[in-house]
């Protein structure tokens, strides 16, 4: 009987109820891998005064998706989902990077399971240090600190896997068929933004968003599509055109359609659920867009995981 192979999902993660969304924040701004503040001694004392004071406004966007991020629910549906498109010498375990189960805990498990040999999954279609990077660090600290045995392939990036642009389009087309006239709708790509240093310093990220893009629209055809940057979370300057910018300006110009693309996101979470369909659904409403949507997130898509599955069975290879 051959050895079973660990899939460890790697996902950023979120709050599973309002009392754990502190603890989220301030793992998040705790993290030099994606945002330093200050020198890396006095970072954790600036980030829990930013924390105090961000956690209670946070707190109240859960409360208005549920009380918590689906984050967890729907990382564990892709894993299984992967898991049964492998076959049995595959078992999936989840890794989230600022909540529960946290990298060693996965990796506890894994050991547990009496399993030497991981296949690391990036849930980040596109490769940021900020994000696949941070995640990386995260396992091969942990696994120098454990001192343990394992055999580790990764998979760090799928931004342009002909099976992840299939999924995409299909989102996105189904999301278009929604309108009585696809030929009048703008296509928003909302991917997360990164602080523009960052790109300056050659994180590939916004190539890779733009080759995503591409890619989608070279499937869908002539179709008006616009791409922009969400969920900006310091005062440094971070990717532009802002999604908030960019549905004022349609709105100024006089269009009434917007489709939403979330880019860079696998699964809903916070930035679909609450900053795309409740914070900047109302802010177009307000501007007179007439009809707003959202495209559906990939989460359990089938050719979102058959797409998984193609990258685990030719990893290494």
């Amino acid at each position: 009987m051959p050895e079973k192979t660990a899939l460890l999902l790697l996902q950023m993660g979120g709050p599973d109820s309002i009392a754990a969304v502190e603890p989220f924040l301030m793992n998040l701004f705790t993290d030099r891998d994606i945002i330093k503040i200050g020198p890396s001694f006095l970072q954790p004392f600036i980030a829990r005064r930013i924390v105090k004071k961000r956690a209670p406004k946070v707190e109240g966007y859960y409360r208005q998706i549920g009380g918590k991020s689906p984050i967890r629910e729907l990382t564990d549906a892709q894993g299984q989902g992967l898991q049964e498109l492998l076959g049995d010498d595959y078992r999936s375990f989840v890794a989230m990077r600022y909540s529960r189960p946290s990298t060693l805990e996965a990796l506890a498990a894994i050991k547990r399971e009496g399993i030497k040999r991981i296949v690391a999954v990036s849930l980040y279609p596109h490769y940021s240090k900020a994000t696949t990077g941070s995640s990386f660090n995260e396992l091969n600290r942990v696994l120098n600190q454990a001192g343990a045995k394992f055999e580790l392939l990764s998979i760090d990036r799928f931004y342009d896997h002909p099976l992840y642009i299939q999924a995409l389009t299909e989102k996105v087309a189904k999301g278009l068929s929604s309108f009585p006239n696809p030929a009048e709708v703008d296509i928003l790509f909302s991917a997360h933004s990164l602080p523009q240093s960052f790109i300056d310093e050659g994180d590939p990220y916004l190539s890779h968003i733009q080759e995503t893009v591409r890619l989608v629209m070279e499937r869908l055809g002539d179709y008006t599509h616009h791409l922009c940057f969400q969920s900006k979370a310091s005062r440094v300057q971070w990717l532009e055109p802002s999604t908030v910018d960019t549905i004022k300006k349609l709105a100024g110009a006089g269009r009434k359609n917007l489709l939403m693309v979330p880019l860079s996101f696998v699964s809903d979470h916070i930035e679909t659920l609450y900053e795309i369909d409740i914070e900047y659904a109302e802010e177009a409403k307000a501007l007179g867009i007439e009809r707003f949507v959202r495209s559906e997130s990939l989460n359990s898509s089938p050719l979102f995981l058959e797409c998984l599955a193609d990258l685990v069975r030719n990893v290494g290879k």
